[in-house]
């Protein structure tokens, strides 16, 4: 973090700098998954009251033929497809368990199963819509033009990708910087939050590196191009997201992992049930029955809702607590992490810079409120982040602000304005001191940049008066999260962030967290995930912005902070926090664990009613009623079970270890 106050062009936080970059979103009803799932589900619901009144079967029986027809084309087709490649997909076996059930009258069971695969293949096509809307999105942070320089002096405006390494470029203020590359004239501050994460824009001037798509504030600069466009910083991290995305092994549900094994022997024990009988002249009609029934109870549904209910009330219930989850294989992922990484800026602090310290110089004369009133007015009529928080303070204590004249803003150094007839500047300790060497004020910085603080000088006639220390504040519940997820994984998290040493390592102290890793590009932060990652870790990243994305892919499960967070971070991250409540993460991973006990449980209990029933029909003669009874009732008990993670009782248990 930079102790030099410069001015920038209007700017809020991360978050609202990234939203005026349009975003282009994929509509859900431009799906075709998502339009079939829901027609598939409106035929449902307007077919069950008429089969529950008891209606004539032609009424309910053509709504839910049309729902076989709508939900269970696609997958089914999939299915057939999968076949020709001599692999048996379980959603084909869903959709053929399910014009089993019809066969023998059970056309609502048939029904539902359809609707509950249908709407699972809907959501996994949204949200892998979502991620390449916000990967296309990242590179509108790349201007499309750039001024470039010609040795006669003279400007012509050029697409960006026909830039070249040696090219100079005029970056104007308020525009983006248009290729990476080194300032060779001009002092400016530019906002770097998209790459670095810093929460605050940073001193550029001659001989400073400077990244495509960052945000120069007030200053014009003249920047040599050091890389080619298509290898910016910036194009690397849609690079790595992307690749991140499609390299991560998919995760398999439990229950998935044993599908082809299971469908195959399914399919080929109501062949062998139906075909076996006959040859040895059993009559056509009892032999169909039995193997129907066998087919009804020997379908996966119960096994289906051994495991979804459990996770899919997890990922309710966190919703309702301000998390969104996105998909049942990440409730999964979660409960198995067992190490973490942080980012810093937006995740363990609040991502805005605050006043922390108010110290007036004894010789001065004056008192802190004093001290910050005069600040406060000087830096009334500025833009620039760090003015914001001098004003803010000032207002929380109450204090009258009065009017500036004579405003001036000067890059790289600061403000200077007349206040009820005194010339106040504020800026940069080593802009403003320049002539001032072994000055008491100089000290005073000097120990507040030491403590990790933005040292802000304040003169009064040109004479130094105090010293403000700014920065970010970090979260109440930081440390507490800490210690909660160190107990949860066996192990302190890590803290990767592009800030400087210094302010990391004080943060990292005030938390408990002793592995610190800073001044990460997003390269560097991917870098430092796939190594924890390749000690067999299972590695939960937390992060706010565009830098965290990359590592927020290609981790084993990244949670995103939702208030601050960039549109590519929430988009790639596998869960959010919507309410910026830092303690919800450990939470929501001691749920998910919770979630996963209960799944094996489910299973069990499956197992026992499957495996039963089968040795029934085979062994014996089951009815086809009792069958049925025997199937809906494990499907019902499973069922059941797993929805008590819909209790608010199941989260304040999560949430109790944490101390909040």
């Amino acid at each position: 973090m930079s102790s030099t106050l410069t001015r920038s062009a209007p700017a809020g936080d991360a978050a609202a700098r990234e939203a005026a970059t349009p975003r282009r979103r994929t509509r859900i009803l431009a799906l075709p998954e998502a339009r079939w799932a829901a027609a598939a589900l409106v035929l449902f619901l307007i077919a069950l009251p008429p089969y529950l009144a008891g209606a004539p079967s032609w009424v309910w029986g053509t709504l839910f033929a049309l729902t076989y027809a709508t939900g269970g084309w696609e997958p089914g087709w999939a299915g057939l497809r999968a076949l020709r490649e001599k692999t048996l997909d379980v959603d084909l076996l869903m959709v053929v368990a399910a014009l089993g059930a019809a066969a023998i009258g059970q056309a609502l069971d048939g029904a539902l199963l359809i609707v509950i695969f249908a709407t699972s293949g809907a959501l996994e096509a949204i949200a892998t819509a979502r991620t390449a809307d916000s990967v296309r999105g990242l590179l509108d942070l790349a201007p499309t033009t750039a001024t470039r320089l010609a040795d006669d002096g003279s400007e012509e405006a050029v697409p960006t990708e026909q830039l070249g390494v040696g090219d100079t470029l005029l970056v104007r203020p308020g525009e983006r910087i248009g290729a990476d590359g080194r300032v060779l004239d001009g002092a400016s501050d530019v906002d770097q939050a998209t790459i670095t994460g810093e929460p605050l824009p940073v001193a550029r001037q001659v001989g400073d590196e400077v990244f495509a798509g960052t945000l120069n504030g007030r200053g014009a600069l003249r920047v040599k191009v050091e890389r080619d466009p298509s290898d910016s910083v910036l194009a690397r991290i849609v690079a790595m997201v992307e690749e991140a995305s499609e390299t991560k092994a998919p995760t398999q549900l439990f229950v998935e992992k044993i599908e082809q094994r299971y469908s195959i022997g399914m399919v080929a024990a109501t062949i062998a049930l139906f075909a076996l009988p006959l040859l040895f002249g059993a009559a056509l009609h009892p032999t169909l029955l039995r193997a129907m029934t066998f087919m009804i109870v020997a379908s996966p549904c119960a096994v289906v809702l051994a495991t979804m209910p459990p996770l899919l009330s997890a990922i309710a219930n966190a919703g309702r607590h301000g998390v969104l989850v996105k998909s049942a294989v990440v409730t999964e992922r979660l409960g198995q992490v067992d190490a973490v990484a942080m980012d810093k800026t937006g995740t363990l602090t609040e991502g805005t810079p605050r006043v922390t310290d108010i110290r007036p110089l004894t010789a001065a004369g004056l008192s802190e409120d004093e001290l910050l009133g005069l600040a406060a007015a000087a830096e009334h009529p500025s833009e620039h982040p760090l003015a914001h928080a001098i004003v803010e303070a000032a207002k929380a204590r109450n204090l009258d602000i009065p009017p500036a004249e004579d405003f001036a803003s000067t890059p790289g150094t600061g403000v200077s304005a007349r206040v009820e007839g005194r010339t106040v500047a504020v800026g940069s300790p080593a802009r403003l001191l320049d002539d001032l060497a072994g000055h008491p004020a100089a000290a005073a910085a000097a120990g507040l940049e030491g403590e990790g603080r933005t040292a802000v000088l304040v003169t009064l006639h040109g004479v130094p008066v105090g010293v403000l220390g700014i920065a970010d504040r970090l979260r109440e519940e930081a440390a507490a999260t800490v210690t909660a997820l160190g107990g949860l994984t066996g192990s302190a998290p890590v803290l990767v962030t592009g800030d400087n040493p210094r302010a990391a390592a004080r943060l990292a102290a005030e938390v408990g967290i002793t592995d610190v890793r800073a001044g990460l590009l997003p390269q560097d932060k991917v870098s430092a995930v796939r190594q924890m990652e390749q000690a067999g870790r299972k590695v939960l990243v937390i992060g706010d912005g565009v830098n965290d994305a990359p590592a927020l892919a290609a981790a084993h499960t990244g949670i995103a902070m939702g208030r601050a967070g960039s549109d590519l971070a929430l988009e790639t991250a596998d869960a959010v926090v919507v309410r910026d409540e830092l303690a919800t993460v450990p939470a929501v991973v001691r749920l998910s664990r919770r979630a996963h006990r209960l799944v094996v449980q489910n299973l069990v209990v499956a197992a026992v009613f499957v495996a039963g029933l089968v040795v029934w029909d085979l062994a014996g003669h089951l009815p086809l009623p009792l069958g049925v009874a025997g199937h809906e009732g494990s499907t019902v008990i499973v069922g059941l079970n797993g929805l008590r993670l819909l209790a608010d009782g199941a989260w304040r248990r999560a949430r109790a270890a944490t101390g909040r």
